[in-house]
């Protein structure tokens, strides 16, 4: 499966450690390095910024898919190569889907995951079969890896659909992973 383009979700605040939107700032330059489009929220603050930004200094498409309302806001990055303005969030979610090869969650809030699971979840009933990854900086999704063992241990998940999850601290060793992904599992559904 060829990745050209890898949707990203993250958070829109700067999270306490300078190391998220450090973080962010390298995943966007090792996308763009990489010859990949980046997918995001569109947004200009916190650690999107970061992103979208330093996928930009390093000469890289960017494509952001925004709601209405955050451009009422005037959050809306300036500078993307394209930008899609939505209705709402459900609009926003497909969008992003339909536009990437790929999909990765950094540090973020309920939003990012509201994002990052609904891709999972459409990967385990077979809609997708593209790679789905979490950065985890500083070990920031440490806690989500421990409920997704519960939730193998509780018999909620099988093991093949956690295995399914790529998982890297560093972003250009993360890309590598989803490169060189190949879909190992048999559809739930």
């Amino acid at each position: 499966m060829a990745i050209e383009s890898v949707a990203v979700y993250l958070g829109s605040s700067a999270g306490n450690d300078p190391i998220y939107q450090a973080k962010a700032r390298e995943m966007g330059q090792v996308l763009a390095q990489a010859g990949k489009t980046l997918v995001y929220g569109g947004s200009n603050v916190g650690c999107m910024a970061s992103l979208a930004d330093g996928a930009l200094a390093a000469g890289g498409k960017v494509i952001g898919v925004v709601p209405q309302k955050l451009v009422d806001n005037e959050i809306q990055h300036p500078n993307l190569d394209q930008l899609y303005v939505v209705h709402g969030m459900q609009e926003r979610k497909a969008k992003m889907m339909a536009l990437a090869d790929a999909f990765i969650a950094l540090p973020g809030g309920p939003g990012t995951m509201e994002e990052w699971f609904e891709v999972y979840t459409w990967a385990q009933v077979g809609y997708l079969d593209h790679p789905i990854a979490l950065l985890n900086v500083n070990n920031y999704y440490q806690p989500l890896l421990t409920y997704l063992d519960h939730a193998v241990a509780e018999g909620f998940l099988h093991q093949q659909y956690r295995d399914m999850v790529i998982i890297d601290a560093d972003p250009q060793t993360l890309l590598d992973k989803i490169i060189a992904y190949q879909p190992d599992y048999k559809k739930k559904w």
